[in-house]
This record gives C-alpha cells, structure tokens and sequence, in this order.
C-alpha cells in the first residue's frame, strides 16, 4: 500500500438534498467513459445506509443510462471483502467498473483490503486498485474523509482525481458546480415547506420556564424560556441567559408570577443537565414547568400529522401517489417497550388514527384501507443480540441494519401493495435517509435534541414519484408538512439561519454576488442617414408592396424613374 506519492486534484459539487446527486455523478461516468475512455471508477460512501441507496440507484437506472450511452459494458459492484476476485476483475476488466465501497472498509492497515492474498498472487487488493488510478467519487465527503486517516486512506487509492459530492461541505475545495436549497426551490426540484407549529400561546398567567440548555465554557450559564412583560405591557415568550443569582423576576420586566425563581445552581454533569431555584423547585434539561403536559402537545402533533396524510390521501391516490409519514421520536420505549409491547406514542397514534378514520370526510379511506390498525405504522428500530430495542445515534453499525431495510425496500414501501403508510424512527438519521413519498416529517423530540432543521426537512425534500415510479413535478402536489415542536417563527428563523450559514446565501439582503454574472438584453437605437444603397432597397420595397393593388391606388400603372418615384405618382403620394 505504498505507491502513492502525488496529490491528486480534488473537485467539489454542492447540491441540495433531494436533487439527485447520485444520478448525477453517475451520468459523469458514463460522460467521462465516452469522452475521454476512463473505465474505472470507486465510489467511497460513509454508511452502508448510503452504499445501499447508491447500489439501488445504480439497478434503477441501469436501463435509463443503457439506452443513452449505446449499452456500453458497465458492472457495478458493492465491495466484499469475501469476494476479492471482484478486485481483480475491476483491474484486469476493459469495460466500466465501479466499485462501491465503504471509508471503513479500508481505512486500516488491518482491513482485509490491505492484505496480501494468496487468490492475488500474494499482492494486496489495494495494490490492484492503485495500479488502475482509479477516479474516486466521494458521497457525503463531510462524513468520509473528515478525518487526517480518513483521508490518507482517501489518497492510498492512488486516484487520478477526486470528486465531492454534497449538499453541506466542509470543506470546499475547487468548487465547479452549486446547486443551494433557494436554487433547488425555485427550479422545482424540491417540494415545497409547510410548516404547522404545535406550541402553546399566549398562556402567560403562570410562571412558565422550560431549561433549553446549560453551560460551564465561561461560567456557569444557562438559557431559560420564560415569558418576558415588555415596557408596553404585552407578554411574549423569549429565551434568556441566566447566571447563579440571577433572578427571572427581573428578566422577566418584574412579572410578580416569577417571585421567588432566582437562580440557585446550574448542573452541568451530563445526564444530569438542571437548574435549581431558591424555592427548591428545579428543571431538568428539555424539560418545563408551568406549561401544558408534553404529552398532549406530542397527541396534538401525531393527530395533526394523520390528518394531513389523510387529506392528501384523499387528493393523491387518484393520481397512484402513495402518500408516508415520518415521525422522529426522542426514546424507543416510548413507541414500542423492551418486550415489544406498544409505547405511549404508539398508543396515541393508533386512537388518534381509529378515531379521524370514523370522521365522514374520510369515509373512503375506511373503505380503501381495511387492514388493522398495527398494519399502518410500524417503527425501524435497531436490536441488541438479545432482539431488545435500542437506542441508537446513527452513526453505528445497529444503526446500519436498521437502515439497510428502509433502503433495500424502498420499492415496497412505495407501492399500495404495502400496508405500511407511518413510519416512526428513532436516531441522528444522517445522509442517505430519505424517500421521495414523505409527505409530513413529524419531531417527537425533546428541544434538548441535536436535530438540525435541515436534517428534519431533508428526508422528505425529494420530488415524489407514482407506483409507475414517475417523477410528479406539479408544485400543488410536492408540499412537505413539517409538524414542529415549536413555533413557526422560531423553525423558520433556525432554518434561515441554518441555510445562510452553510450555503452564505443572506435572506433579506441584496448582496452584490447576487447579481454578479446576471445576463440581461440591452437594446441601442442609432440615427442613421439613408445613403444610395438605402433608397435602391426602398424603392424595391415600395414596388412590392404596392404593385398588387396598383391600379386601386392610383388608377395607372406604377412607374418608376430610375431611383426617383415618377411626378405622377408624388402628386397622388401627396
């Protein structure tokens, strides 16, 4: 594993989730085999969630890419490292090869990979691929190459190029193409965002406080949400910052509810986030008191999203759409218990989906859906050896095999056939996770959770398809419902933030990089004397047009005196 001494060149591509960057690099294959005859190529994800969605994409579109590059030979392979001999194929081979494969399946010195092997004349498997200098494709670079062995592994592949695929780089290195998130919406390659907030307003005549999180970087802090009475006498719900010995009857404009809630201790110990006042009342983190119990705003949300995925049901199945919901949870036991009995959420979801589905407006989908009630939702959840449910940060292998069923079954999920139409999730659900038929994304998760918006919404960004698998591009249909556990105001603002910040794009402002490299039609009227040329083309013209009706004009013939209309035709002109 010692042949690399260059640095090959590295290219990036952002695109927004949902737009197909994996149809994308793949057409650039073919484009690249057929202009220039580059025949191998390794694409390097960081999950096998992702190797299986891009090894799927590649059969699904195996017959699209056949007819437009002349069935040129092409095989496709997920790396095995049972299978060695498909290395040597890849080295020895004419034809296009790629290879899938994973950044951990090659990235030690250990990997089998990198060991010699008796099947390839004693030489390692790495020792073949860096021979052939393969193009190297990165999908989600953030999460493959980030770190300094990650990439020393990226580099032992001896590639003659690299070429970075993502919607949220971290590192922008020769940037050819940009697809942002407001060039995605307005070229409708995305479906639209409607967000349905699941917060409690204007109940101000309690003290409410809710921990959102606690700090020891500069001294102790933490940020509370509370009601804050502003000079003009109205109350609104603000998040402040408070210290050991702060007191919320001051910063909340001497709200004679606050009195006594002074700041008494901030636990920062994790597991253990809290604070205590000095009237011995205490909040743990993600967690409130004076509000309305959490689990019937977390009812309001799965109601509101079975609702939603009904009245669309109603519209879309005529058009054969299938329509998924998706629901984020904070805690496995909450859907489903050690024992696998129903949890809370599962409990809530089922009353709420029995009790709409008697609704009169919903009569034909009691009469469509007949299959019991357990059929219709299900969760994907990862299992120890001992088959009890975990949970899990998505970045593990357990996560790995609950993703490879979402992924090698996606066909199914999206067919009539296939009773299952919720689907709840527990985990970070990083790239690789999405299905063009989510409707609403629904977060059951504390405010403590690390989600970002971005990765709520990306799950259900894509263009949905119907059971022919036709991409629907009608802007009516493509609305992404998002049920937050928040104020709109508050999702829009995080979502807005959380854009400019990865993609420098400023809502609201006009920047110069905006307009730079515009193109616009600019018209110039000249004046301009008539020469010679000129009037021999107008008189021509004049012959042309009159000489049809010649004798209703003027009742002679139509003369002409060299360049000069004849006297008797410039006094019947006059």
């Amino acid at each position: 594993m010692s042949i690399p001494a260059r640095q090959a060149p590295q290219f990036c591509v952002e695109m927004e989730t949902g737009t197909g960057k994996t149809y994308v690099y793949t057409k650039s294959i073919f484009e690249m085999n057929r202009r220039f005859g580059f025949t191998k190529f390794i694409i390097v994800v960081p999950s096998v969630a992702i190797r299986e969605g891009v090894y799927k994409s590649l059969q699904i579109t195996a017959e699209h890419f056949g007819a437009h590059y002349d069935n040129v030979p092409c095989r496709y392979f997920i790396y095995d490292s049972k299978k060695i001999s498909d290395v040597r194929q890849f080295a020895t081979s004419g034809n296009i090869e790629i290879m899938i494969i994973n950044i951990d399946a090659f990235k030690k010195a250990e990997n089998i990979i990198n060991q010699a092997q008796d099947k390839l004349n004693g030489e390692t498997a790495m020792r073949y691929i860096q021979h052939t200098n393969p193009i190297v494709i990165i999908d989600e670079p953030q999460s493959v190459d980030n770190t300094p062995k990650a990439k020393e592994a990226i580099a032992s592949l001896n590639p003659l190029c690299v070429l970075r695929y993502s919607a949220t780089h971290r590192e922008k290195i020769n940037l050819l193409y940009r697809l942002t998130p407001v060039d995605a919406y307005q070229m409708g390659l995305v479906k639209q965002i409607c967000v349905s907030s699941n917060s409690i307003t204007n109940d101000f005549n309690k003290p409410y406080i809710m921990l959102k999180s606690v700090s020891n970087e500069k001294g102790f802090r933490a940020k509370l949400e509370i009601d804050v009475q502003a000079k003009n006498g109205t109350v609104s719900r603000k998040t402040v910052t408070a210290k050991p010995g702060d007191d919320l009857f001051i910063l909340s404009g001497r709200r004679e509810l606050y009195d006594g809630y002074a700041l008494a201790g901030i636990d920062c110990t994790p597991g253990c986030e809290g604070v205590e006042f000095a009237n011995t009342e205490s909040v743990k983190l993600g967690k409130a008191i004076g509000g309305v119990d959490e689990n019937i705003l977390k009812r309001a949300q799965i109601r509101r999203t079975i609702e939603a995925h009904f009245d669309k049901e109603l519209r879309y199945l005529e058009k054969g759409i299938k329509v998924l919901s998706l629901f984020f949870i904070d805690e496995v036991a909450k859907y489903r218990t050690i024992d696998g009995a129903p949890g809370i959420y599962a409990e809530m979801f089922e009353e709420c989906y029995l009790e709409l589905l008697e609704k009169p407006k919903y009569a034909e989908l009691k009469r469509r859906f007949t299959v019991d009630v357990n059929s219709v939702h299900n969760g994907y959840f990862s299992q120890d050896k001992k088959g009890v449910y975990k949970n899990t940060r998505g970045d593990t292998q357990a996560d790995d095999d609950t993703y490879n069923t979402i992924m090698r079954d996606k066909e199914w999920l999206l067919s009539f056939e296939c009773p299952l139409r919720f689907i709840f999730s527990h985990s970070a659900l990083k790239e690789g996770w999405d299905n063009p038929n989510v409707f609403q994304v629904c977060t059951l998760i504390e405010q403590k959770s690390a989600f970002t918006c971005r990765q709520k919404i990306g799950r259900g960004l894509r263009l949905c398809v119907d059971q022919q698998g036709n991409r629907i591009e009608d802007r009516d249909v493509n609305i992404l419902h998002v049920m937050a556990n928040e104020s709109f105001a508050e999702f829009a603002d995080t979502l807005q933030r959380e854009i400019e910040q990865e993609t420098g794009v400023k809502f609201g402002v006009l920047q110069l990089s905006l307009f730079v490299g515009q193109t616009y039609t600019e018209e110039i009227v000249q004046q301009k004397s008539v020469d010679e040329s000129d009037a021999e083309m107008l008189i021509h013209d004049f012959q042309q047009l009159f000489r049809p009706h010649r004798d209703q004009l003027f009742g002679e013939p139509f003369l002409c005196d060299g360049n000069r209309l004849s006297a008797v035709y410039r006094e019947k002109w006059q």
